[in-house]
């Protein structure tokens, strides 16, 4: 399946799916609820809970920031509702207003979520946002290596080590010619593994701080990795650019390595051929699954105009039976290998994933994360995103460079980003 074609054919549809919601709208008597989002999925919610009601009516206006896009411009037509990431942070937070009042009402409970990620949206011990999707970090392998996996479900950093160390395989030259896996492979992963290791991000001001002690601790055995399986990081990328040229599903599906580093969003977008041969377990440390940063929650913004239409929404999308469709119908619309779940991640309603994911995402069978592994980010800045790719990243990339003599320190770093952005 050519998911670019499926991309490509998804843009005229949101634009159609867009102008049907407002068209209906328009005509209807009472005035729509304003959804601000970047979460293109939301499109096909709304036209769904449009046909479900006659006196209430929904519009999706895309906002590639939704969270920096508050408060909205003069003149601007301003939200109801706010869904997309970072909107908990001290610049964005105030915008909403408490919605505990709904958690009861609207056929909304409490204890149909997972408790750690209700509680996320948690502010001053007052309920300001209600979660909607999240995402987990895992590691994927070629079922032909299936024997060489000892772990069930889970896989933690040093079984990941121990497993890659054991797998590699040199030439007579003494060059790789398999390589279990290596840290410089891929930042994502080296980031997941500073918040495993309780490096632990949080906002500060317009910036964010973070534990010196441990970042210095993991990068340091993210350092002895590399010199104790692999050589040097230079063995590390010379083997990446020779082989590993490829998809990470491909990657390890060649044999060539045995491991690659994903999150469920984008695992679960594989097509069935893709991911043939393809199994995986959830990274973890200390029982812990760490929760992607990128969490999708719902606000009620506090100058609404439409506040008891907008709870309607509201209470419609929280319900188990209304996701239970919203998944049917992207399967129906095929959207499925370009979106996961529900608003491109787990539902935040636990009994959505355990009775209904399984039934669309097979490898889910059995094989869910219990509530107590999750473990939940920070509060982030809320322009973390650009932090991280132009802060963080490249200082722990550094600092796991077998070569790297001297690096510019991380304070040094955030300095010049400020300066710049």
């Amino acid at each position: 399946m050519d998911v670019k074609k499926h991309i490509l054919t998804f843009i005229p549809l949101f634009c159609f799916f867009f102008s049907l919601t407002f068209v209906s709208c328009k005509n209807s008597r009472t005035n729509p609820v304003i959804i601000w989002t970047n979460n293109v999925e939301f499109a096909s919610y709304v036209e769904l809970f449009n046909a479900k009601h006659k006196d209430t009516k929904a519009v999706v206006v895309y906002k590639e920031s939704p969270a920096s896009s508050l408060p909205p411009a003069k003149d601007e037509l301003a939200p109801d509702l706010v869904v997309g990431p970072w909107l908990k942070n001290s610049k964005t937070r105030k915008n909403f207003t408490p919605m505990d009042y709904l958690l009861g009402e609207q056929g909304i409970s409490r204890s149909s979520y997972y408790n750690q990620v209700i509680n996320y949206g948690i502010i001053n011990e007052k309920q300001y946002l209600l979660p909607v999707s999240f995402n987990l970090p895992l590691i994927i392998y070629g079922t032909r290596n299936e024997n060489l996996i000892t772990t069930t479900h889970l896989i933690s950093i040093d079984q990941m080590k121990t497993m890659a160390k054991a797998f590699n395989a040199q030439g007579s030259d003494g060059s790789f010619t398999k390589m279990g896996y290596a840290p410089s492979w891929d930042s994502d992963f080296i980031y997941e593994v500073t918040k495993l290791k309780n490096v632990s991000y949080r906002e500060k001001g317009a910036s964010f701080s973070w534990n010196a002690e441990e970042m210095k601790n993991t990068l340091e055995s993210l350092k002895a990795w590399t010199t104790d399986c692999n050589a040097d990081t230079s063995s590390e990328q010379n083997f990446q650019f020779k082989y590993l040229y490829m998809p990470k599903y491909k990657q390890v599906a060649t044999g060539r390595c045995l491991f690659a580093y994903t999150t469920s969003d984008e695992f679960f977008k594989l097509t069935e051929m893709q991911s043939q041969g393809i199994s995986f377990r959830w990274l973890e440390e200390n029982m812990k699954i760490p929760v992607e940063d990128s969490i999708v929650t719902m606000g009620l913004y506090k100058k609404s105009r439409n506040t008891k239409k907008a709870e309607e929404f509201i209470g419609w999308f929280a319900r188990e039976d209304t996701q239970r469709e919203l998944l049917e119908r992207t399967q129906l619309l095929k959207l499925d290998t370009i979106t996961f779940g529900i608003a491109g991640g787990f539902s935040a309603i636990k009994s959505v994933n355990e009775k209904i994911y399984p039934l669309y995402y097979r490898s889910l069978l059995a094989n869910l994360p219990t509530e107590s592994y999750l473990t939940m980010p920070n509060i982030l800045p809320p322009r973390w995103m650009n932090l991280k790719q132009r802060v963080v990243i490249p200082f722990i990339s550094d600092g796991i460079n077998t070569a790297e003599k001297e690096s510019m320190g991380l304070e040094e770093r955030i300095s010049d980003w400020t300066k710049q952005y």
